[in-house]
Protein backbone atom coordinates (compact mmCIF):
# COMPACT_ATOMS: atom_id res chain seq x y z
CA UNK A 1 0.00 0.00 0.00
CA UNK A 2 2.79 2.39 0.93
CA UNK A 3 4.61 1.66 -2.30
CA UNK A 4 1.43 2.11 -4.25
CA UNK A 5 0.74 5.50 -2.64
CA UNK A 6 4.30 6.65 -3.37
CA UNK A 7 4.06 5.66 -7.01
CA UNK A 8 0.70 7.38 -7.22
CA UNK A 9 2.03 10.67 -5.80
CA UNK A 10 5.20 10.77 -7.85
CA UNK A 11 3.52 11.29 -11.24
CA UNK A 12 1.43 14.04 -9.66
CA UNK A 13 4.54 15.85 -8.47
CA UNK A 14 6.16 15.43 -11.88
CA UNK A 15 3.09 16.72 -13.64
CA UNK A 16 3.03 19.82 -11.46
CA UNK A 17 6.75 20.46 -12.06
CA UNK A 18 6.41 20.15 -15.80
CA UNK A 19 3.37 22.35 -15.83
CA UNK A 20 5.34 25.04 -13.99
CA UNK A 21 8.16 24.87 -16.52
CA UNK A 22 5.69 25.10 -19.40
CA UNK A 23 4.05 28.15 -17.83
CA UNK A 24 7.41 29.85 -17.42
CA UNK A 25 8.34 29.08 -21.02
CA UNK A 26 5.04 30.50 -22.21
CA UNK A 27 5.59 33.65 -20.15
CA UNK A 28 9.09 34.11 -21.58
CA UNK A 29 7.79 33.46 -25.09
CA UNK A 30 5.01 36.00 -24.61
CA UNK A 31 7.54 38.55 -23.35
CA UNK A 32 9.78 38.02 -26.37
CA UNK A 33 6.84 38.27 -28.75
CA UNK A 34 5.65 41.49 -27.09
CA UNK A 35 9.13 43.00 -27.38
CA UNK A 36 9.32 42.02 -31.06
CA UNK A 37 5.92 43.51 -31.83
CA UNK A 38 6.84 46.75 -30.04
CA UNK A 39 10.16 46.98 -31.89
CA UNK A 40 8.46 46.45 -35.24
CA UNK A 41 5.75 48.97 -34.43
CA UNK A 42 8.38 51.60 -33.60
CA UNK A 43 10.32 50.70 -36.75
CA UNK A 44 7.16 51.15 -38.83
CA UNK A 45 6.53 54.52 -37.22
CA UNK A 46 10.14 55.51 -37.91
CA UNK A 47 10.06 54.54 -41.58
CA UNK A 48 6.73 56.24 -42.23
CA UNK A 49 7.81 59.43 -40.46
CA UNK A 50 11.07 59.50 -42.39
CA UNK A 51 9.14 59.08 -45.63
CA UNK A 52 7.03 62.14 -44.78
CA UNK A 53 10.19 64.27 -44.76
CA UNK A 54 11.78 62.56 -47.75
CA UNK A 55 8.62 62.83 -49.84
CA UNK A 56 8.36 66.54 -49.05
CA UNK A 57 11.92 66.96 -50.31
CA UNK A 58 11.22 65.05 -53.54
CA UNK A 59 7.95 66.85 -54.24
CA UNK A 60 9.42 70.30 -53.65
CA UNK A 61 12.55 69.46 -55.65
CA UNK A 62 10.95 67.99 -58.74
CA UNK A 63 7.41 69.40 -58.66
CA UNK A 64 5.63 66.04 -58.59
CA UNK A 65 2.21 67.66 -58.79
CA UNK A 66 1.09 67.16 -55.21
CA UNK A 67 1.93 69.99 -52.80
CA UNK A 68 4.20 71.44 -55.50
CA UNK A 69 2.75 71.93 -58.97
CA UNK A 70 4.49 70.42 -61.98
CA UNK A 71 7.05 72.84 -63.39
CA UNK A 72 7.29 74.74 -60.08
CA UNK A 73 9.88 72.52 -58.43
CA UNK A 74 13.22 73.63 -57.06
CA UNK A 75 15.01 72.26 -60.12
CA UNK A 76 12.73 74.40 -62.29
CA UNK A 77 13.76 77.57 -60.48
CA UNK A 78 10.95 77.61 -57.92
CA UNK A 79 11.53 78.46 -54.28
CA UNK A 80 10.63 75.82 -51.67
CA UNK A 81 10.11 78.47 -48.97
CA UNK A 82 8.68 81.51 -50.74
CA UNK A 83 5.07 80.40 -50.98
CA UNK A 84 4.79 79.12 -47.43
CA UNK A 85 6.75 81.81 -45.60
CA UNK A 86 5.28 84.71 -47.55
CA UNK A 87 1.77 83.53 -46.64
CA UNK A 88 2.39 83.52 -42.87
CA UNK A 89 -0.50 85.57 -41.48
CA UNK A 90 -0.27 85.23 -37.70
CA UNK A 91 2.18 85.02 -34.84
CA UNK A 92 5.03 87.09 -33.40
CA UNK A 93 7.48 86.14 -36.19
CA UNK A 94 5.24 87.05 -39.12
CA UNK A 95 7.46 89.84 -40.46
CA UNK A 96 10.61 87.76 -39.90
CA UNK A 97 9.26 84.86 -41.91
CA UNK A 98 8.22 87.25 -44.70
CA UNK A 99 11.77 88.54 -44.87
CA UNK A 100 13.15 85.00 -45.11
CA UNK A 101 10.74 83.88 -47.83
CA UNK A 102 12.58 82.87 -50.99
CA UNK A 103 16.07 83.63 -49.69
CA UNK A 104 18.68 81.26 -51.08
CA UNK A 105 20.04 80.35 -47.66
CA UNK A 106 16.52 79.55 -46.42
CA UNK A 107 15.77 77.37 -49.44
CA UNK A 108 19.01 75.39 -49.08
CA UNK A 109 18.74 75.00 -45.32
CA UNK A 110 15.12 73.86 -45.53
CA UNK A 111 15.72 71.38 -48.35
CA UNK A 112 18.89 69.92 -46.85
CA UNK A 113 17.00 69.53 -43.60
CA UNK A 114 14.17 67.63 -45.28
CA UNK A 115 16.60 65.38 -47.14
CA UNK A 116 18.91 64.74 -44.18
CA UNK A 117 16.14 64.09 -41.67
CA UNK A 118 14.16 61.93 -44.08
CA UNK A 119 17.14 59.79 -45.12
CA UNK A 120 18.47 59.40 -41.58
CA UNK A 121 15.13 58.45 -40.04
CA UNK A 122 14.18 56.03 -42.82
CA UNK A 123 17.51 54.20 -42.66
CA UNK A 124 17.71 54.33 -38.85
CA UNK A 125 21.07 56.13 -38.58
CA UNK A 126 21.94 59.35 -36.74
CA UNK A 127 18.51 59.41 -35.13
CA UNK A 128 19.59 61.76 -32.34
CA UNK A 129 20.90 64.53 -34.63
CA UNK A 130 17.86 63.98 -36.87
CA UNK A 131 15.55 64.36 -33.86
CA UNK A 132 17.22 67.64 -32.87
CA UNK A 133 17.13 69.03 -36.41
CA UNK A 134 13.59 67.81 -37.01
CA UNK A 135 12.30 69.25 -33.74
CA UNK A 136 13.87 72.63 -34.57
CA UNK A 137 12.28 72.56 -38.04
CA UNK A 138 8.88 71.59 -36.65
CA UNK A 139 9.12 74.34 -34.02
CA UNK A 140 9.76 76.97 -36.71
CA UNK A 141 6.92 75.66 -38.86
CA UNK A 142 4.63 75.62 -35.82
CA UNK A 143 5.49 79.26 -35.17
CA UNK A 144 4.84 80.07 -38.83
CA UNK A 145 1.34 78.61 -38.68
CA UNK A 146 0.86 79.82 -35.07
CA UNK A 147 -2.01 77.55 -33.94
CA UNK A 148 -2.78 79.66 -30.79
CA UNK A 149 -4.18 82.44 -32.99
CA UNK A 150 -7.96 82.56 -33.31
CA UNK A 151 -7.75 85.18 -36.05
CA UNK A 152 -5.27 86.02 -38.79
CA UNK A 153 -3.70 89.43 -39.34
CA UNK A 154 -6.60 90.48 -41.60
CA UNK A 155 -9.16 89.55 -38.94
CA UNK A 156 -10.44 86.41 -40.62
CA UNK A 157 -10.77 83.18 -38.57
CA UNK A 158 -7.56 81.18 -38.40
CA UNK A 159 -9.48 77.87 -38.46
CA UNK A 160 -6.97 76.47 -35.99
CA UNK A 161 -8.21 73.12 -34.68
CA UNK A 162 -6.01 73.07 -31.58
CA UNK A 163 -4.04 75.91 -29.96
CA UNK A 164 -1.06 73.70 -29.19
CA UNK A 165 -0.98 70.06 -30.33
CA UNK A 166 -0.97 70.17 -34.10
CA UNK A 167 0.83 67.80 -36.46
CA UNK A 168 4.15 69.63 -36.10
CA UNK A 169 4.20 68.81 -32.38
CA UNK A 170 3.28 65.18 -33.12
CA UNK A 171 6.11 64.78 -35.64
CA UNK A 172 8.61 66.30 -33.20
CA UNK A 173 7.55 63.93 -30.42
CA UNK A 174 7.75 60.94 -32.79
CA UNK A 175 11.29 61.90 -33.83
CA UNK A 176 12.35 62.19 -30.19
CA UNK A 177 10.66 58.88 -29.30
CA UNK A 178 12.27 56.80 -32.07
CA UNK A 179 15.67 58.30 -31.24
CA UNK A 180 15.28 57.62 -27.51
CA UNK A 181 14.16 54.04 -28.20
CA UNK A 182 17.01 53.40 -30.66
CA UNK A 183 14.38 52.30 -33.17
CA UNK A 184 16.92 52.12 -35.98
CA UNK A 185 18.11 48.65 -34.95
CA UNK A 186 14.93 47.04 -36.32
CA UNK A 187 14.47 47.24 -40.09
CA UNK A 188 17.30 49.74 -40.26
CA UNK A 189 21.05 50.29 -40.15
CA UNK A 190 21.11 51.48 -36.56
CA UNK A 191 23.17 48.60 -35.20
CA UNK A 192 25.81 49.00 -37.90
CA UNK A 193 25.84 52.79 -37.38
CA UNK A 194 26.25 52.45 -33.61
CA UNK A 195 29.23 50.16 -34.17
CA UNK A 196 31.24 52.71 -36.13
CA UNK A 197 34.26 53.98 -34.13
CA UNK A 198 33.31 57.65 -34.45
CA UNK A 199 29.78 56.93 -33.27
CA UNK A 200 30.99 54.81 -30.35
CA UNK A 201 33.18 57.71 -29.26
CA UNK A 202 30.44 60.33 -29.72
CA UNK A 203 27.13 58.97 -28.44
CA UNK A 204 25.20 62.04 -29.61
CA UNK A 205 25.66 60.81 -33.20
CA UNK A 206 23.59 57.66 -32.63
Amino acid sequence: MAVHEHSHRSPGFRLFFRSGRTGSALAVSAGVDTHTVAARALASLRVLTGFVFLWAFLDKTFGLGYATASGKGWVDGGSPTKGFLSSVAAGPMQSTFHSWAGDTWADWLFMLGLLGIGAAVMTGVALRPAAVAGTAMMALMWMAEWPPAKHLADGSPSMSTNPFADYHVIYAVVLIAVAAAAAGTTWGLGRWWAGLPVVRDHAWLR
